[in-house]
């Protein structure tokens, strides 16, 4: 049986190689090129040089098992934590480099570990998740992030898919399927739960709340009047309670503690 393995050039051309005489045993190589008719002698010979490794004794098992996916994982609950490093060091191709408590810490393992992965949980203490993966996309834009979260509103999500991540998973997702979002992403594709995309496109034409109105509900989550709120955000009550007016509008809601409810459904506020 011969040993097949595929990749893409940035020659935009397919090739398979198949070791059909064992190790060390001349390639056959199968050019399939995608956009043109035919591969030039020249293409060919410097594809050849990405072969030759392979051929070598042992190459193919050094290049398969060498490379693996470095993950680094951040959570506030030591159990989480526990839970995904076992899961993660279980698979041949991937490596746990590191694990983070909080925003602040993930932010300095990313700058010392550099991973090809990051699974970030979203409400963590110190620095939120959202502002975690800011810093890190400011330094890296090319990091690829995994939310994990319990939230499944969608106001949450838009957040992190505008702060930079490539994935957004719901944290009661079975372990065989957080380990196929983490090969997805780390070989360029997007993962999103079902669920986050359903509430998406349920809300996709809605007006989002603006800054000052998150302020303004925030406040009245906690229990501020409009008097308090006001004096907190350097503004008049008048224009608190516009505000208050435009977010029970905007939410469909029929008083300020139904507004605050729908608020931590969708992701809005974390509660």
């Amino acid at each position: 049986m011969g040993a097949w393995l595929s990749c893409t050039s940035a020659l935009n051309v397919e090739a398979n190689l198949n070791i059909r005489g064992g190790v060390g045993s001349a390639p056959e190589v199968d050019f399939r090129v995608h956009g043109l008719d035919s591969l030039s002698r020249k293409a060919a010979s410097q594809l050849g040089s990405f072969w030759s490794p392979i051929t070598e004794k042992g190459g193919l098992e050094k290049m398969l098992n060498t490379k693996k996916i470095r993950i680094l994982a951040v959570d506030d609950h030591p159990l989480l934590r526990e839970g995904i490093a076992k899961v993660i060091n279980g698979e041949e191709d991937m490596q746990l480099v590191g694990d983070a408590a909080n925003g602040r810490e993930v932010v300095e393992l990313f700058r010392r570990h550099r991973p090809d992965i990051t699974l970030m949980a979203l409400q963590i203490p110190e620095v939120s998740g959202v502002e975690a993966i800011l810093a890190i996309r400011k330094e890296c834009p090319i990091a690829r992030i995994i939310a994990l979260t319990t939230c499944s509103g969608e106001a949450l999500a838009r957040r992190a898919f505008k702060a930079g991540v490539t994935g957004y998973l719901l944290k009661n997702i079975p372990p065989r399927e957080l380990l196929e979002a983490i090969r997805a992403v780390h070989f360029g594709q997007r993962k999103i739960s079902p669920e986050i995309a359903t509430q998406l496109v349920e809300h996709c034409c809605e007006d989002a709340l603006s800054e000052r109105e998150l302020d303004v509900l925030n406040r009245v989550a906690v229990g501020s009047s409009n008097k308090l709120v006001a004096a907190q955000l350097a503004i008049t009550e008048g224009t608190v309670k516009a505000h208050m007016k435009n977010i029970l509008l905007k939410l469909d809601a029929s008083d300020r503690t139904h507004a605050v409810i729908i608020a931590i459904q969708r992701g809005f506020l974390v509660a």
